[in-house]
């Protein structure tokens, strides 16, 4: 099993990322043992959960939340769908 997480950092941002462990994997973002990124900006606090069946298809999840903006996000963390929606709708289809 694969998890897609998006984690709070230090700095306030959003991190994505996957693993197949989350709690090893967040130990050692922590640690600043992680990648670049998180070795300066180290996540302070778990804000989403996703899990996938492969490899493939949490690393496409990642790349399509990691194009979209931080109001996208941030909808996405709290589960406020109707928003998602709306802020999913492409500007090239609006009247």
């Amino acid at each position: 099993m694969w998890y897609l997480y998006i984690a709070r950092t230090r700095s306030g941002r959003f991190y994505t990322g996957i693993t197949t462990d989350l709690e090893r994997r967040f130990t050692e973002h922590r640690q600043g043992k992680g990648g670049r990124y998180t070795s300066c900006n180290k996540p302070l606090e778990l804000l989403h959960v996703e899990l996938f069946p492969d490899r493939e298809k949490a690393g496409q999840r990642e790349k399509q939340i990691k194009r979209w903006s931080r109001k996208k996000k941030k909808a996405l963390i709290e589960g406020d769908f109707e928003q998602l929606r709306e802020l999913s709708i492409s500007r090239d289809h609006l009247p």
